[in-house]
């Protein structure tokens, strides 16, 4: 059976987004900026293009280069939490999850760096899921065995794992080079992914992110698998008398969405900075959680909002740089847009309810 579109939905996000950019032009207004100048400079900032004669320069852009990579980061951490939430498992735990994906691989590159690119590479990519996986299943078990609240677990693991790495950068793991405190050993340049765009954030790791997205996609919309999920999600107590592996499910999906974190982290490594470093992630998984959140934990909505979020994100830099706005205003349009989808669901209660009494007059 084919879904069908949630008009509806799709109707009150775009209305979100307009009120929100609308709301973001009135303080900048109050503030003594031009909106019209800001939000070209905040389009200039995202894509680079300095007029709409330039677009066949797009895909050689930097700018347009760092909103795709930090698109990524953001749809992939975005499906790893909707794979949780499609079997009522809530993983607060990426953030920590990535960290670990993060550091193991930087180790077993440096480790291994006298073996070709493709044989280290691989096992840093089956280490960073291994580990992401790892560390996600213990939330996951404990939720199924024991009934401990997953998102409480989940929080406190971060911290642990964050503190743990941290540990390790500035231990046992510390770089030898002598004018830094704490960081791996910077990864030989064999094994650093190849930039798309000369000076950009955009690496190949952006491929292998493309099927990972396609398969989370495909697999939760159009497989058995998926509906499962789904059932499990939904109903847990008919998906077992219905013979489904309840449990398994549960925290299989957790450790999926676990390994997916982890490989984010290695891409971080292996893509964008060359050696794992303290604070490598920047609350990114929760920005792929707000994201999925807003889309309602469906990927391909996830996917199409973490290029939008992205844009902002990354041109409010420019807007800062060349039109004096501070680059919080993103934050602030962010924060309007979940306020007026959170409340989406509340309106349309009330007026059904309106609606359902005056009928009944």
């Amino acid at each position: 059976m084919k879904k069908k579109i949630d008009w509806g939905y799709l109707g009150s996000l775009t209305l979100a987004l307009v009120l929100a950019l609308t709301l973001g032009g009135i303080i900048m207004a109050l503030t003594g900026h031009n909106p019209i100048s800001a939000y070209a400079e905040l389009c200039k900032g995202a894509t680079g293009l300095k007029s709409i004669g330039e677009i066949g320069q797009l895909f050689v852009k930097r700018q347009f280069g760092n909103t795709i990579e930090y698109a990524m980061v953001l749809f992939l951490t975005g499906l790893a939490c909707a794979i949780g939430a499609r079997v009522g498992i809530f993983n607060v735990g990426g953030e920590g999850q990535l960290y670990l994906g993060a550091i193991v691989s930087a180790y077993i590159g440096v480790v291994m760096t006298g073996l070709p690119a493709i044989v280290t590479i691989p096992v840093a990519a089956v280490g960073a899921m291994l580990v992401g996986g790892f560390y996600a299943w213990i939330p996951g078990v404990l939720k199924v065995k024991l009934k401990v609240n997953e998102v409480i677990t989940t929080i406190m693991m971060n911290s642990i794992a964050i503190y743990l790495c941290a540990y390790l950068s500035s231990g046992p793991w510390k770089t030898s080079h002598p004018n830094r405190v704490s960081g791996t050993d910077t990864l030989a340049a064999h094994l650093q992914f190849d930039k798309l765009i000369p000076g950009s954030n955009l690496t190949t790791a952006i491929f292998a992110s493309a099927i990972i997205a396609f398969l989370v996609w495909y697999i939760m919309g159009k497989t058995t698998t998926g509906y499962e999920m789904k059932l499990v999600g939904e109903n847990p107590r008919f998906a077992k008398f219905a013979g489904l592996k309840v449990d398994a499910t549960i925290i299989g999906s957790m450790v999926i969405s676990g390994m997916i974190c982890g490989l984010v982290g290695m891409f971080e490594v292996y893509g964008l900075k060359g050696n794992y470093q303290d604070g490598i992630s920047k609350e990114y998984y929760f920005d792929g959680l707000l994201v999925a959140m807003i889309m309602r934990y469906k990927p391909a909505g996830i996917i199409a909002m973490s290029f939008l979020f992205a844009f902002l994100k990354v041109g409010a830099a420019g807007m800062e740089l060349n039109a004096g706005v501070p680059g919080e205003l993103y934050r602030i349009i962010q924060s309007i847009i979940i306020f007026f989808l959170a409340a989406e669901s509340g309106v349309k209660q009330l007026l059904s309810a309106r609606k359902a009494g005056a009928g009944h007059e």
